[in-house]
């Protein structure tokens, strides 16, 4: 076959909010993408949480080369000050976006395997002339290549969330308990998920948004007339410090500081009572089949009827294996990007916009974009992936004056400190100035001294 990449088209891997955002800038380069979507129907992962709110709003969450391509349509914008739900942007927004795209984007379509074609990775020779060969299969197993001048991965991480396991495996039994066990925000106006949580005690494992949403959401459910008894295990492996419940009034962008204050609110009301310096090891069960979450310390809390895991989620490179990537031993992100936004290192500020200079890899021409491009890091934002595929789009057409230029100002997310660093109860201590909550235990926040509280 040609060696030739010139009539190809750029392969985006995932129709969710970046990678049709990069769709759109390759086609205002007047490059040709294609988009290969896992899911039946674009944002598939984004409708999977169709019931969170966005603490962005619509004028922050619509990438401007989209919006170019629908104003034709007829379509109309949202209002920009509101903020949407999940299933609200992909209805109002990813979806028309798609149909727009026609048959540049491909459901139904899983990415199996990326390489060049007749190059494993360790072969040299020509290897930058051959074109990208991308092996893909439909549900009923049907297996299909296609070739590509460059790879832009925005396929996200919502398939591979974390353990509970502070190890980052997971935890000895955690799998065996799968059945009390999500990892996932629970949406509580589904009647069977309602009836899941009301009237029970739920351990609640993570410390970042997804975490305060969901303690936020058992704290309503533990004061409407069907949710009587239900209560809330809130587990940290870190201390607790002022900026535990994020950045407040100080964020920039109030409804993510919202989440934190709402969080804050459901321990003080007694929804929900805090476990610190609780690092999970393993999950045991009592005789009614309830789980019993052991710290590698020894500690064990009592029994609850389920758990939710919300530590974060990672990449799949699995199907990238074949390429050369430069990444991270530690966050799993571009090698360039990763200092930019290490929890470990990071304190309060922004994370510097940034393109294709610091996504790209010793492969050329492979970018892994949006969420992805994150790695293990928290706090990924749509107008940074939107920044991100503007550059990138810029960098294959050959501009790279535009692909260098930076086009977008952060806000402050008014929190100090990162994930690396707050595992160490101890750290947290000295952020605050001292104080008992700092030190591992179990506490109500925000109750009387005479009850243990600070």
């Amino acid at each position: 076959m040609t060696t030739s990449t010139e009539t190809l088209p750029v392969v985006v891997i995932g129709a969710g909010p970046i990678g049709l955002a990069a769709a759109a800038r390759l086609i205002e380069r007047d490059i040709e993408p294609l988009v290969l979507e896992a899911g039946p129907a674009a944002a598939t992962a984004v409708r999977e949480w169709s019931h969170v709110r966005l603490f962005s709003t619509w004028s922050e969450v619509v990438d401007p080369a989209a919006e170019k391509l629908l104003a034709p349509t007829g379509w109309v914008k949202p209002d920009g000050a509101t903020y949407p739900s999940g299933g609200d942007w992909a209805e109002l927004y990813l979806q028309p976006l798609a149909d727009i795209l026609g048959d540049r984007v491909r459901y139904d379509a899983t990415v199996t395997g990326v390489s060049r074609t007749g190059r494993d990775r360790i072969v040299d020779a020509d290897r930058e002339t051959q074109p990208f060969v991308i092996h893909l299969t439909n549900p009923m197993g049907h297996e299909e290549r296609i070739f590509a001048r460059a790879v832009i991965d925005a396929s996200g991480t919502w398939s591979t969330p974390s353990p509970a396991g502070a190890s980052g495996l997971h935890a000895l039994g955690e799998r065996a308990a799968s059945d009390r066990i999500s990892y996932r925000v629970p949406d509580l106006k589904d009647p069977a998920v309602r009836t899941r949580y009301a009237g029970k005690r739920t351990a609640v494992i993570g410390s970042g948004a997804s975490a305060f949403t969901a303690l936020a959401y058992l704290a309503d459910l533990a004061e409407a007339e069907d949710g009587a008894g239900t209560h809330a295990t809130w587990i940290l492996r870190r201390g607790i410090s002022g900026s535990t419940f994020g950045g407040g009034t100080a964020d920039q962008l109030p409804a993510r500081g919202a989440l934190g204050l709402a969080a804050k609110a459901a321990v003080d009301g007694g929804y929900a009572d805090a476990v610190t310096g609780f690092r999970t090891d393993t999950v045991e069960r009592d005789a009614d089949g309830r789980p019993v979450l052991v710290a590698e310390d020894g500690r064990r809390l009592d029994p609850v009827d389920e758990v939710i895991v919300l530590t974060g989620f990672r990449p799949d490179l699995s199907f990238l294996d074949e390429l050369r990537l430069g990444l991270d031993e530690r966050l799993q992100a571009p090698a360039e990007l990763a200092p930019l936004i290490d929890p470990n290192q990071h304190s309060c500020g922004t994370v510097y916009p940034h393109g294709a200079a610091e996504l790209s890899h010793p492969e050329k021409d492979v970018y892994l974009a949006g969420v992805k491009s994150y790695g293990r890091a928290p706090t990924f934002l749509a107008m940074t992936g939107y920044e991100q595929v503007r550059s990138i789009a810029a960098a294959l057409a050959g501009d790279r004056e535009a692909a260098e230029r930076v086009e977008l100002t952060l806000p402050e997310t008014g929190v100090c400190g990162g994930a690396g660093l707050f595992d160490q109860p101890q750290a947290d201590e000295e952020t605050s100035g001292g104080g008992c909550c700092a030190a591992p235990a179990t506490l109500t926040i925000g109750a009387p001294a005479s009850s243990g509280g600070c």
